[in-house]
């Protein structure tokens, strides 16, 4: 079967690897050019453990399968990594009952090693932290995303497939032949295949309501969820990742630590109406108080403004957070069509996982 990926961040290369691996016939189409350079490269590069997600989602399930397999792929094809663990810290009264409710739900997630610690067993680990009680997570890493996706690359192309950049969708239309396929670029024409799945991030609904007869109601609306980091500017003060109980919209302002050894701060939630990822200095007033609030020793003048992502939630400020949305012909009906939205943290964390479901979601014949 010949099957179309639309999109090379890391879902859309984790799932063109796997149908390449079932032994299909595999194109990755990417509009930019190079890999990954959208969400998949603006985030935290953590392997999240799984910690936080409702039980039964789609997120738990897959960050929780996911967070094994990218460990073992890591290990088996030398990606650069390190589960360093993390720390939860409750800093308040009203954050510690929070604290309670994360290692309930992580426990109920099938998460592994988590457990409550006191401040004085939480400052023995990490000395410049403060906070009233921890939960230790020793399953939480970091990864090199980069070097993830050029691993997944690698895989797609040893067994076959290929990724063509600069090469944007602009329409789907299904016929009696396959799916056929509009592209731009600078050598614009169509193709059809047999199979499409749409890994576009945040251009995804664009592209569900780009495929002739794919219903209007199912695509759902698009939220863009800007999240800043600001670099420090000194050595690291921790050797852990240390989160502060989740906000509305993500995780909270937390210190993430990458392979190069050097620790950054993020990210917030800012909640904009069109791409932009210039990062606004005067958001740093707010990290200070913030990180304070567990890390007192900052000090002043160490924020540096680094770089930003942008999420495609699927609900806005006032919104619970949405599950990732595999839509596939099972629920819309039309054959070897899946379309992906929402796929936000913990993606990267998940693909390994979410792509073998998508591989399956894909090869079902639908209802027309």
């Amino acid at each position: 079967m010949q099957v179309l990926v639309v999109g090379a961040g890391v879902v859309g290369l984790a799932v063109a690897r796997a149908a390449a691996l079932a032994g299909h016939e595999v194109i990755v189409a990417e509009a930019e050019s190079g890999i990954g350079t959208g969400i998949s490269s603006r985030n935290s590069e953590v392997i999240h453990a799984g910690l936080y997600y409702p039980t039964g989602s789609k997120r738990a399930h897959h960050c929780t399968r996911g967070r094994r397999m990218l460990y073992d792929f890591c290990a088996s094809h030398g990606v650069p990594h390190r589960k360093c663990g993390k720390l939860v810290v409750a800093t308040n009264e009203r954050e510690v009952a929070r604290l309670d409710a994360i290692i309930v739900q992580a426990k109920s997630n099938g998460v592994e090693g988590v457990e409550i610690i006191d401040a004085d067993a939480a400052r023995r680990l990490e000395p410049a932290l403060f906070c009233r009680l921890a939960m230790i997570s020793p399953e939480t890493g970091i990864i090199d995303s980069h070097r993830f996706m050029l691993a997944l690359q690698g895989d797609l192309e040893d067994h076959g497939g290929a990724v063509a950049l600069n090469t944007p969708i602009e329409r789907l239309a299904q016929t009696a032949e396959g799916w056929q396929v509009h592209f731009g670029g600078a050598d614009a024409q169509s193709i059809t295949v047999d199979a499409v799945v749409n890994a576009a991030g945040l251009g995804a609904q664009k592209l569900a309501r780009a495929t002739e007869g794919y219903p209007a109601a199912r695509v759902p609306p698009l939220h863009l969820g800007k999240g800043n980091y600001f670099s420090f500017a000194g050595r690291p003060a921790f050797s852990r990742l240390i989160y502060p109980v989740p906000v509305p919209g993500g995780l909270g302002v937390h210190v993430t630590l990458d392979m190069a050894g050097r620790m950054r701060f993020g990210p917030d939630v800012e909640w904009i109406e069109q791409e932009n990822y210039d990062v606004d200095p005067a958001r740093a007033a707010a990290f200070y108080a913030r990180i304070r609030d567990y890390w007192p020793g900052l000090p002043d003048d160490a924020l540096r403004p680094d770089y930003c992502g942008i999420r495609p939630k699927l609900t806005g400020p006032n919104g619970a957070a949405a599950d990732f949305m595999i839509e596939g012909p099972v629920e819309h009906g039309m054959a070897r069509l899946v379309h992906l939205f929402g796929i936000e943290s913990p993606g990267l964390t998940s693909a390994l996982s979410l792509a073998e479901e998508v591989v399956e979601a894909v090869t079902a014949e639908g209802r027309n």
